[in-house]
């Protein structure tokens, strides 16, 4: 079994300014280090939420090359961390579109993982209007990595309403997963309705630890985003949650935890289709 291993949701209320973002989620990391935490995720769009959405084009990097990048990897070495990149803007070949991307980069700052989001956001309820599809290309692979003898999934914020994705993750060559991750950026109108409920549901159907880091409060460009990040464990308890605001969102995760619910209720063993 692996030790335990202290983790952090970091919630941030990014600003249409990269400097002053990867500030703050500096000041986050070493945080966490200091109390501890052996890993820590960012929320959906860290570095950037801008006044548009084709604010993200202008600073869309290179995979693996980029000042963004080259922060989330020395960040993970001078912290001595894991870093779950929350996500930032890839080129593709489209001039007119990114991939909304995840990476994952190792205490020694070699990344480790990629996941480009797969399903693309698009709400209208005739006041709040948003389509990620107009600048966002979506991925379409799955992805999971191991750290610190830990299985740990990867998905992004609208993936969370997919269970068929999480499906994937708990089933060989990617899991079972010990650990899903979910960077969002969550509306404050679909967040207060649902983000507490799927993200419960996902660590009950697939009996594993759910880390949810999120945007969450007002931001200067006038958006309101729900917050609330938190930290689910196999059985659905909340373990940690943070409404609103920057902090760091720390807990525990525990083999034995993982074993017992796993043991108790077979679900995983059950699955028929």
């Amino acid at each position: 079994m692996p030790d335990p291993l202290k983790i952090a949701a970091l919630q941030m209320v990014s600003t249409p300014d990269v400097d002053r973002n990867l500030a703050a989620a500096d000041r986050l990391m070493a945080q966490a280090a200091a109390d501890g935490v052996r890993l820590v995720a960012l929320p959906e769009y860290f570095c950037l939420l801008g006044r548009s959405d084709r604010d993200k084009l202008a600073i869309a990097e290179a995979p693996d090359d980029g000042p963004i990048q080259a922060f989330l990897a020395a960040a993970a070495r001078r912290h001595g961390l894991w870093v779950i990149g929350g996500t930032l803007p890839l080129r593709t070949a489209d001039p007119e579109r990114v991939r909304n991307s995840c990476g994952v980069w190792a205490p020694d700052g070699q990344r480790v993982a990629r996941y480009d989001k797969i399903h693309l956001f698009a709400f209208d309820n005739g006041r709040e209007r948003y389509d990620e599809g107009r600048v966002l290309d979506a991925g379409s692979t799955p992805v999971a990595f191991d750290a610190e003898g830990w299985r740990i999934g990867l998905s992004v914020c609208y993936d969370l309403r997919f269970p068929e994705l999480y499906r994937r993750l708990m089933q060989a060559p990617l899991g079972p997963c010990d650990l899903i991750v979910v960077p969002s950026a969550f509306t404050h109108t679909t967040g207060s309705a649902h983000w507490d409920l799927l993200l419960r549901a996902r660590a009950v159907e697939n009996q594993c630890y759910v880390l949810a880091p999120a945007q969450g409060g007002l931001h200067e460009n006038g958006r309101r985003t729900w917050g609330h990040s938190l930290l689910a464990d196999p059985w659905g308890e909340r373990l940690a949650c943070q409404p609103e605001g920057e902090a760091v969102v720390a807990g525990l995760l525990t083999a034995e935890r993982l074993a017992d619910v796993r043991r108790q209720l077979p679900a995983l063993a059950h699955r028929r289709l």
